[in-house]
């Protein structure tokens, strides 16, 4: 029996990213092998999972794929961990739709134990009706116990365990207030440019969840049944693509379960717009999302990485940018303070981070018969439009039309929408659309 646990808080901002961080590495610590994985879209918590686990962290999202796909995620990438840690987003009800979605319904279809972090700064026995709700509202969800966050010692844990037993949640412990598990924020989330001040909270933070929530107790209610699969043999692929994904500090939002269909399609090899003076030898180059803002400058300097590119376009190579990707493939980047560097210009439009606005939300992008599932996360805006638009539809996910434009050429996809296509059939239906020949 191997164990798994979903960290859900009653709303963000409680604390559970750095206490499912000092998990992840306490229970490493012990010699376990962990597997991580994160309910919603986001790709800067699993980014931060996959430094401490070891290994990348899975998305799992059921407005972005179904609860097939989620289960056979999960239970695949369990085969070789001893606990699976699922870390929530948002509050644990918060789906799409009402719950739909949620971290709650994924914990649902999982049949895994749901843990929450409460953040106890200001308050104390008040918590008891709290956990109740959490644990009553849904008599399907196995809500069973808490690790509070930011307690300012033993006395006023007292009042919290009392609560937590009456309320009839396991308390496990708690997190005492301390200045070194505060994170750097940026514009995107958490940060992803301090790697040193981010593991040293997370170090903190595991000596802290030794010292006081009790791990042995976490792992006793957390047994979870899962499946075994047959082992991986040597599949071969269904052809002989080669994808060359760009990956460094400005190109690094790219979900595991994509690149994973890519590698049963073809080859998969990395390169960097940033450090390689060529690209290599490939049939489609992948821009994932990032921060070229941040490295704007290093990019346009780049000049034989630019034109290589432009070189591979215009002998046929296809290209596909996602976000900071379509920022790359266009004229130019303006950054907050007014500078502008020139990218590749394989597409008219400009962008720009000198007005910046939040713009998120799930999308579904219906093109050519086919639909899309994904969503939208950035705050640069497009400032200089093109004609190169595709005769794409694009809704939230209340169905209501949204204005995320598609930008295609013969050999060239480009938009701020993050696609996820860990699902096979997606992925054949993508490839297809950009009609790449399989050799």
């Amino acid at each position: 029996m191997k164990n798994s646990f979903l960290i859900a808080a009653p709303s963000s901002n409680s604390g559970k990213t750095i206490v499912t961080l000092g998990l992840i590495k306490a229970l490493r610590d012990k010699g376990l092998k962990i597997q991580a994985f994160k309910c919603g879209p986001d790709y800067i918590d699993p980014m931060h999972h996959a430094q401490v686990a070891g290994c990348p962290s899975y998305n799992l999202d059921l407005w972005m794929s179904n609860e097939e796909h989620v289960n056979d995620v999960f239970h695949a990438n369990m085969q070789n961990a001893d606990v699976g840690v699922v870390e929530g987003v948002m509050g644990l009800f918060d789906g799409a739709k009402r719950d739909k979605g949620s971290s709650a319904e994924i914990a649902q279809v999982l049949d895994i134990p749901v843990i929450l972090v409460v953040n106890a700064a200001a308050t104390a026995y008040s918590v008891a009706p709290l956990l109740y709700g959490f644990k009553n509202f849904n008599a399907k969800l196995k809500v069973k116990g808490v690790i509070f966050n930011r307690v300012s010692g033993e006395s006023h844990y007292h009042f919290l365990k009392e609560a937590a037993e009456d309320a009839g949640v396991v308390p496990l412990g708690y997190v005492p207030k301390d200045e070194r598990l505060s994170l750097e924020s940026r514009h995107l989330g958490l940060s992803l440019t301090n790697n040193k001040g981010m593991m040293e909270a997370v170090v903190a933070s595991a000596e802290l969840i030794n010292r006081y929530v009790d791990m042995d107790q976490l792992l006793s209610i957390s047994p979870t049944e899962i499946k075994t699969l047959p082992a991986k043999e040597n599949v071969a692929r269904s052809s002989s693509l080669k994808f060359a994904i760009a990956r460094d500090e400005a190109f690094n939002f790219m979900y595991p379960a994509n690149v994973d269909v890519l590698k049963q399609l073809g080859e998969v090899i990395h390169f960097s717009p940033l450090y390689d003076a060529d690209i290599p030898d490939c049939d489609v180059i992948w821009f994932p999302g990032g921060y070229p803002e941040l490295y704007a400058e290093q990019l346009a300097a780049n000049t034989k990485m630019l034109n290589a590119i432009r070189l591979f376009e215009r002998r046929g190579g296809k290209l596909i940018a996602e976000c900071g990707g379509m920022m790359y493939l266009g004229r130019s980047v303006e950054l907050k303070d007014g500078s502008v560097y020139q990218m590749l210009g394989l597409f008219d439009y400009e962008t720009s981070l000198k007005n910046m606005k939040l713009k998120l939300g799930y999308r579904s992008l219906e093109i050519e018969g086919n639909v899309f599932m994904g969503h939208e996360f950035h705050y640069s805006a497009i400032t200089k439009d093109c004609y190169e638009k595709d005769e794409a539809i694009s809704k939230s996910a209340r169905g209501n039309k949204v204005d995320m434009p598609v930008y295609r050429t013969n050999n060239c996809w480009s938009s701020y929408f993050h696609i996820y296509l860990g699902q096979k059939e997606k992925m054949q239906s993508f490839i297809q659309l950009l009609k790449l020949k399989t050799k």
